[in-house]
Formats: C-alpha cells, sequence, structure tokens
C-alpha cells in the first residue's frame, strides 16, 4: 500500500497548538458571576474558621447577652431599677440584693441589666453612621484622588488632630446632650478615621487590573466603585465596623461619666451610675459603681474577642 502524505503546508503539531490557543482563549473568558461565586466561597470559608474560634463564640455570647437584657430585661430581673429595694439602702450584694444596692436603695443588679439598652441604642447607631460615612467618603478619595482627594484629606487631618473626647464635649456643648445630638457626635468622630483606613485600600484595589479593564469597557466611576472595589473591601468594612463599635462604647460611656448626656439620672445607665457612685469607693461602698464598670468592660471585652477574631479570618 502507498503511504499516504500529509500536506505540505500543515506542519504536524499544528492540530495540538490550535487546541493550545483555545484552551487559552476560553480560559481568559470567565463566566460573568465567576468573581461573585470565588467571593462567596471565600466568605463560607471565612464564616467556618469564625464558628470554630472559641474566641469568637465567647466574644458573641457576651454580646449577645447584653444585647437580650438590653431588648428583654425582664428575663434576668423583675425588679424595677427606679424603686427603692426592700433590702435597704447601700446594702452590700448578697441573697436579697445580688449586686447589693445603692445610696438610695435601688438595686444594683437591675440597674446593670436595664443600662445595657442606652449604650446598646447609641453605640450601634453611630457606628453605622461612620461606617457609611467613612466609607463613601474613603472610596470616593481613593478612586477619584486629584482635588478631591487633597481637599478632603485636609479635612480630614484636622478633625483628626482634635482629642475625640474634647471635640465630643464641644459639639454637644453646642447643640445639646439629647440622644440623638449623641448619636450623631460620636459618628462624626469616627468618620475621619475610617475615611483614612478605606482610602488607602480604595488607592490600592484603583491600581488593579479589574479597575483598569472596568475602566477601558467605558464603566462609570459611581458603578466602578460600588460594584468593582466596595466588595473587595468590605471585609476591611467589617472590622471597621466591629473596632469602632468598642470605641464607641467607651465614649458614650465616658461621655455618661462627665455629665454630659441629658438624661433623667435616675434613669439606668452604666457610665451615670458609675460616675454617681464613684466617691463611695473610698467609703468602701464599691459595688455601686463597680458592677456598672465591670458591665462596660465585659461589653467591650465581647466585641473585641469577634474584632479578633474576624481579622484574623479575613487575612488568612
Amino acid at each position: 500500500m502507498t503511504a499516504i502524505d500529509e500536506p505540505a503546508d500543515t506542519p504536524p503539531d499544528a492540530d495540538v497548538a490550535a487546541t493550545e490557543v483555545g484552551q487559552e482563549e476560553t480560559s481568559a473568558v470567565e463566566p460573568t458571576g465567576s468573581g461573585d461565586a470565588t467571593r462567596k466561597q471565600v466568605r463560607r470559608e471565612q464564616f467556618r474558621v469564625l464558628i470554630k474560634s472559641p474566641a469568637f463564640v465567647t466574644g458573641v455570647l457576651i454580646v449577645g447577652f447584653w444585647v437580650l437584657a438590653a431588648i428583654v430585661p425582664q428575663l434576668f430581673t423583675s425588679l424595677d431599677p427606679k424603686a427603692f429595694s426592700e433590702a435597704g439602702s447601700q446594702t452590700k450584694p448578697g441573697g436579697d440584693a445580688w449586686f447589693g444596692t445603692d445610696q438610695v436603695g435601688r438595686d444594683v443588679f437591675a440597674r446593670v441589666i436595664h443600662g445595657a439598652r442606652p449604650i446598646l441604642i447609641v453605640a450601634p447607631l453611630a457606628t453605622v453612621m461612620a461606617i457609611i460615612g467613612g466609607t463613601f467618603l474613603g472610596l470616593i478619595m481613593g478612586y477619584y484622588r486629584g482635588w478631591v482627594d487633597e481637599v478632603l484629606s485636609r479635612v480630614v487631618e484636622a478633625v483628626l488632630s482634635i482629642p475625640v473626647i474634647l471635640m465630643a464635649i464641644l459639639i454637644i456643648f453646642t447643640f445639646g446632650g439629647s440622644r440623638l445630638v449623641v448619636i450623631f457626635t460620636i459618628a462624626v468622630l469616627f468618620v475621619p478615621a475610617i475615611t483614612r483606613t478605606i482610602r488607602s485600600a480604595s488607592i490600592a484595589e484603583s491600581d488593579l487590573d479589574y479597575v483598569t479593564s472596568a475602566k477601558m469597557r467605558g464603566e462609570s466611576g459611581f458603578f466602578i466603585v460600588t460594584r468593582e472595589i466596595l466588595p473587595n473591601v468590605t471585609s476591611l468594612v467589617v472590622v471597621e465596623f466591629t473596632v469602632r463599635l468598642g470605641y464607641a462604647v467607651f465614649t458614650y460611656a465616658t461621655l455618661a461619666f462627665l455629665g454630659q448626656i441629658n438624661t433623667d439620672i435616675t434613669i439606668p445607665d452604666w457610665g451615670i451610675d458609675v460616675s454617681g457612685n464613684y466617691e463611695q469607693i473610698i467609703r468602701d461602698v464599691w459595688w455601686p459603681s463597680i458592677f456598672p464598670a465591670l458591665a462596660i468592660a465585659t461589653l467591650v471585652i465581647g466585641v473585641n474577642l469577634i474584632t479578633d477574631t474576624i481579622d484574623k479570618a479575613f487575612k488568612s
């Protein structure tokens, strides 16, 4: 039999090369939702890491306890935090009053449980407002840069140069110490720090290929910022929220301790109760101020445990 010769103009490896080129072209075009699917998979893995962390679980239990106390304090005590206790005034912790009574005979345990509500209303709301404002400004500054970044950066630096508590007192002295003003004040104080963090991340993301590709496709700046950059800095936003929440708790408690909150002093509030009773410590009446202070500390510790584990999970 006569062998059939291959055409002279077809190289032996042409089919293989064509197959490889086809594979490269196919791999270069990813499905539209592949980026979202990858992010969802990463988030699922991060969530698994979190729920397996003893620190995270402990933090959630602590914060969850205080949130439940703020929402439904009757689950933990049936006593009126404003009413005088039958145990008498300045009674030490014991069977009749677990945390004792204060100098006017109010049950300290009831006041600690009910006192979670004011701080867990103000701190989360202020933190959410600060996160929204700081994230928006940080993304705008990091993406557009130029004169927008220069002007806003100077404003941010000016606000950051003023001590937080001093600025808070000035704002509250000017506009009053209502709950709404306090929420707004804490939010304004935290916006610059959040802005600076998100701005740095936005600048780094803006230099990556996917942003350049979006620009070449003719996408608008709003689309690029919200649909391309924001999803890639979400983990940082979550970490900033948990960090600032702990600071917000301390800030509100400090303002309440300094008497900057316009509220009835008979209403249970951790900061106000510490402020009204701490002088009694030198008379060996420590419980009316120590227990509210411990409540503040445990809430902040719980938030910090959550913050640390979330930060580690996102970095892993």
